[in-house]
Order: C-alpha cells, then sequence, then structure tokens
C-alpha cells in the first residue's frame, strides 16, 4: 500500500459506505416488491424511489467533495468512477421496480424474485466490502464473488427468455415482462462494474 505524508480526506470512505448500504436497502424493497400483491406494489415502489433520491443525495455529497478536497485517499478519477458505479445499481434496481408498477403484468414469473435474489447477495456483498477500501483488505473475494453472481444473473435470463419466446402467446404480454427483467440484468451487470473499479482501486493501491 503506498504511504502518504500528506492527510488525506476519510470522508469518501464514509459516503462509499453509506451509497453501499443504501443499495441493500433498494435490493430488499425491489424484492418485497415483485413478491406482493399487486395493490401493494405502488407503496413500495414509492419507498424504492426514496432510496434511490437518496443514493443521488449521497453521490452529488461525493462529487461535491470530490470537487473541493485537494488530495483524496486515492485517485480521484477512482472514487468518481466507483460513486458512479454504485448510483447506477441503485438506478437499474429503482427502474425495474417501476416498470413492474407501471406496466402491471398479469404474472410475474419466477425468474424475477431469481434476479431480484442475487441483486439482494449483491447489495449486500458490496456493503461488506466498500467499507474495507479503509484497509485494502480482502477485496478480492468481493469482486469474485460478484462475478459468480454475475454469472447466475446471466443464467437466470438466458433461461426465462428461452421459455418466454417458447411459451410466450400475448406479445404485449411478453414484451412487458423481458422489459422488467432486462432491467434487472442490467442492475445485475451494474454491480459488477463496482466489483471491476473496486478490483482497478485495489491493484493501484497494493
Amino acid at each position: 500500500m503506498r504511504l502518504s505524508l500528506t492527510p488525506r480526506d476519510a470522508v469518501f470512505f464514509d459516503l462509499l459506505a453509506d451509497a453501499a448500504a443504501n443499495l441493500v436497502e433498494g435490493a430488499d424493497l425491489l424484492h418485497r416488491l415483485a413478491g406482493a400483491e399487486p395493490t401493494d406494489r405502488p407503496e413500495l415502489a414509492a419507498l424504492l424511489r426514496d432510496a434511490e433520491h437518496r443514493g443521488d443525495e449521497i453521490t452529488h455529497t461525493t462529487m461535491r467533495r470530490l470537487n473541493s478536497t485537494f488530495v483524496t485517499p486515492f485517485d480521484r478519477e477512482d472514487i468518481y468512477a466507483l460513486a458512479s458505479a454504485v448510483d447506477d445499481c441503485i438506478d437499474h434496481i429503482e427502474e425495474a421496480g417501476s416498470l413492474i408498477v407501471l406496466y402491471r403484468p398479469r404474472l410475474l414469473p419466477r425468474a424475477v424474485l431469481e434476479q431480484a435474489e442475487v441483486l439482494q447477495a449483491q447489495a449486500r456483498s458490496t456493503a461488506e466490502a466498500l467499507p474495507r477500501l479503509r484497509t485494502m483488505t480482502d477485496l478480492d473475494t468481493f469482486w469474485t464473488e460478484i462475478n459468480r453472481l454475475e454469472n447466475v444473473a446471466d443464467d437466470v435470463h438466458r433461461r426465462f427468455l428461452g421459455e418466454l419466446f417458447a411459451n410466450g402467446t400475448d406479445a404485449i404480454e411478453v414484451l412487458k415482462i423481458k422489459e422488467i427483467v432486462d432491467a434487472l440484468e442490467s442492475a445485475a451487470d451494474a454491480f459488477e462494474k463496482v466489483a471491476n473499479h473496486v478490483e482497478t482501486i485495489a491493484v493501484k493501491e497494493s
């Protein structure tokens, strides 16, 4: 790890940890929404929007701090990229929840809950890992696990699309469900980008 003779603003560690904790709340809300009765979904979607707005606020605070801080814990560009990637995760999670409410599909397939469960696992892994940026310890297990989970999400996505197009009879319903599942897949991909940024930081700081 590089040594620095200049004090570095450590608040970025707290902001990244807060953003990651917010992902856990967002992923849990999405899972609840996907399993809820249609009449209960709008209220959960509103809570999910609140989580997305909190994520935006944390990201904006991080960017403002970057613009006013001379010495950062690690490369300024890497903090920016990581904070933006974490924000993308909650954006995609909120988008999936909003689509479920907006499209009102007649029946949500099991694949939606499966993908939501993957996102929950990715969010928890991220929330456990980002505070370890302070010490740069045990981060390799993080990106390995996130990549594994993203592969699981890919498998669910491919299997579901195959079944959807093979068995779907209502073209409009097929398109609705596909867009929801695609948003969930985008969220899983976004978590992988977070892991990639963490790996980049860890390599630079080693």
